[in-house]
């Protein structure tokens, strides 16, 4: 079983939109453990290298016919967070996962594993073709950067703002946020998301425990093995019978490594719908900021305008009738003026967010059905391999079994 492969480049393939790849390759074709520090106190990381081969002679122009550049996960990160910021309707691509999630026995939990870091860098090359076959992302300044530059491109990211941004966006999204009119296709949205990432998170789970349950079982038939290989040695007439019937055992043990490594690379690609079930709830959390500063902006035009008609027929404030002040029909003209340009203003707001809301809706729309229609090509490869995979280990355990059969049958 081969890694999240290149067809998954064409992962949206259903848009008939010119993208980067249609002019060059992109893969993360290594990774590489570093060290810095001194040596009492050195720090361990991890590189992955991004190779860029141009196949359009016509792009070599623009970028150079092979580029390579060496990342760490943190600009990964970075080069995300910077899309979730600039593109706030689109379902941006997730990265995998950092640290080991839905582990097992089997599974190492240390980052450096080398089995872990292979299965993230196909995961990081997975992201960049995610990003590369979007018909908007593909062309962002910064993801080519990204994609070229070793040097600089942190400093830019930083110099630009975009830390900043990022760190506002993620207090923003923390808040809760009740609306007084929420749109119904957009809440229908994010209750799929919800939802899509429960039963996700619920079949990783039982997919790590059932693979668990599978690799203590066909381990256990090694003890079988071992005791039909003794127990021959002291057989005359059963001794081959048996020996042949130990080693088809420990065959049978051991075939599940593999088998369960491929299992692995699939589950990888079950955890990438989970984060993009997460990227789904925040772009509908992203609209339900733009409808709150909508709300904002209409609730403060509304007081303006109370606030204006109590000035204009001379009522004044609490504080006012307490001390006995009363407005001069001058301060009353001035007061309502100040506000008829207040209302003014806010209702040029109140404009722009409707303006600013509509384009979002729009834009959103149009990325949650691309997303949703390669999410159904992608899960239904992922969910027809995991029932192929498991076929192709039942009939392994079936050949084993006939063969042992067979062995047992021949003893004279």
């Amino acid at each position: 079983m081969s890694e999240i492969d290149n067809s998954k480049e064409d992962t949206n393939n259903t848009v008939p939109s010119d993208t980067i790849l249609n002019h060059l390759e992109i893969s993360v074709a290594e990774s590489e453990k570093r060290v810095t520090g001194s040596l009492n106190l050195r720090d361990y990381y991890t590189v992955y290298l991004i190779e860029i081969k141009v196949t359009d002679p016509d792009f070599q122009k623009k970028v150079g016919k092979l580029t390579t550049v060496w990342r760490r996960y943190t600009e990964f990160e970075q080069l995300h967070d910077y899309l979730e910021v600039t593109y706030p309707f689109i379902v941006i691509p997730p990265l995998p996962e950092k640290r080991v999630m839905y582990g097992w026995q089997k599974i190492s939990n240390d980052t450096f594993d080398p089995n872990f870091v292979d299965r993230r860098r196909a995961g990081l090359e997975n992201f960049l073709l995610r990003i590369a076959a979007h018909p908007v992302l593909t062309w962002d300044e910064h993801f080519s950067e990204f994609l070229q530059q070793e040097e600089g491109w942190r400093e830019s990211y930083k110099a630009n703002g975009y830390l900043q941004l990022v760190e506002n966006k993620i207090k923003s999204l923390s808040v809760s946020v009740r609306l007084k009119k929420p749109d119904p296709e957009f809440e229908s949205v994010k209750e799929y998301g919800t939802t899509l990432s429960t039963n996700l998170n619920n079949v990783l789970k039982a997919r790590s425990r059932v693979a668990e349950k599978q690799f203590n079982v066909h381990k256990l038939h090694a003890n079988y093995g071992r005791v039909f290989s003794e127990w021959s040695a002291i057989e005359k007439e059963m001794g081959d019978a048996l020996q042949k019937t130990g080693h088809y055992l420990d065959s049978l043990a051991l075939s599940i490594d593999a088998s369960l490594e491929d299992e692995e690379l699939l589950a990888d690609q079950l955890k990438e719908y989970l984060f993009f079930a997460y990227a789904l709830q925040n772009l509908c959390k992203n609209h339900e900021m733009m409808q709150l500063q909508l709300e904002d902006a209409e609730d403060s035009v509304t007081n303006k305008n109370t606030e204006r008609n109590r000035v204009q027929l001379g009522k004044t404030g609490l504080m006012s009738k307490l001390f006995g002040a009363v407005d001069t029909e001058e301060v009353r003209e001035y007061k309502v003026s100040l506000l008829d340009q207040q209302i003014q203003d806010g209702v040029t707001t109140v404009n722009n967010a409707k303006d600013g809301l509509c384009d979002f809706t729009e834009k959103a729309k149009s990325d949650i059905e691309r997303f949703q229609n390669q999410k159904v090509l992608d899960l239904r490869d992922t969910l027809s391999s995991y029932a192929f995979l498991q076929l192709k280990v039942a009939k392994k355990g079936l050949q084993t079994w006939v063969q042992i059969k067979d062995c047992l049958q021949s003893i004279p």
